[in-house]
């Protein structure tokens, strides 16, 4: 089975929205991961929801895990503040690599092994269209382990 076949339509962001639409994308959707798109509905990266739920933990609490323990609820009111104003290229923690992406033909195990090597939970899938690509959709690591090991 094809990237093509297995590929379906993910809700994506560019980098120039604001970063507080992208949190609700996320949280609406109950999405795995972020897919950004730039100015060209190009994949310009694809960041698990883990990393964005760090971006909003304060340093000092990342370095503590005792002291993150026993902070209470109430700074939770803050977060909405922390993301007004950034745009998601602003808010994205930096990125090391570009996003994983396979063109339509790319094998199961290409992307299985493609999401194990990048640490996402989906792989973007890009088509040619004439003299340009195009976003045709994602693989998520649900929709492979369901090809993987079978299931509904």
């Amino acid at each position: 089975m094809s990237a093509h076949e297995l590929a379906e339509p993910y809700p994506y962001v560019s980098t120039d929205d604001a970063a507080t639409d992208a949190a609700l994308l996320l949280a609406e959707h109950k999405l795995p991961a972020l897919l950004v798109v730039d100015p060209d509905e190009q994949p310009y990266a694809i960041v698990p929801g883990s990393q964005l739920v760090g971006q909003l933990v304060p340093e000092f609490a990342l370095a503590d895990p005792h002291l993150a323990a026993s902070m209470d609820d109430r700074d939770l009111d803050e977060v909405p503040d922390e993301l007004a104003g950034l745009t998601v290229a602003e808010w994205l923690p930096p990125r090391s690599f570009r996003p994983p992406t396979v063109g339509p033909d790319a094998s199961v195990m290409h992307m299985a092994a493609l999401m194990a090597r990048t640490h996402t939970p989906l792989v973007a899938v890009v088509e040619r269209v004439g003299d340009r690509s195009q976003l045709a959709g994602a693989v998520t690591a649900a929709r492979l382990m369901q090809r993987l090991v079978g299931g509904s």
